[in-house]
């Protein structure tokens, strides 16, 4: 029986990331204050702002794509809003359902 000759495996990261540093503090920080889990549920939005079809008389001219993804930082930040939402909810007992869309 003959092997694949492809892989399956993850693609490769850049050898250098610039953003490790910050990556890892905004991952490591733990929510403590239910004043500050609010400030970033209301700082971080649910959705991206920017994502938007341009229509014209009933059709859509051009599509702008989630400017969101382009940035570096972005799954960082929704897993912070995320331990927010958690936090809020789970150890404060609060009802979370006004930061989600």
């Amino acid at each position: 029986m003959a092997t694949p000759t492809h892989s399956l495996s993850a693609p490769k990261k850049p050898f250098f990331d610039l953003f490790y540093p910050l990556r890892r503090w905004i991952d490591s920080v733990e929510m403590k204050q239910p004043k500050i889990a609010h400030i970033i549920c209301r700082l971080i939005p649910c959705t991206c702002p920017f994502e938007r079809d341009i229509t014209f008389f009933g059709r859509i001219l051009f599509h702008i794509p989630p400017l969101c993804k382009l940035n570096p930082l972005y799954a960082e930040f929704v897993s912070l809003r995320l331990k927010a939402l958690t936090y809020l909810s789970d150890v404060c007992g609060e009802d979370v359902n006004k930061y989600i869309c």
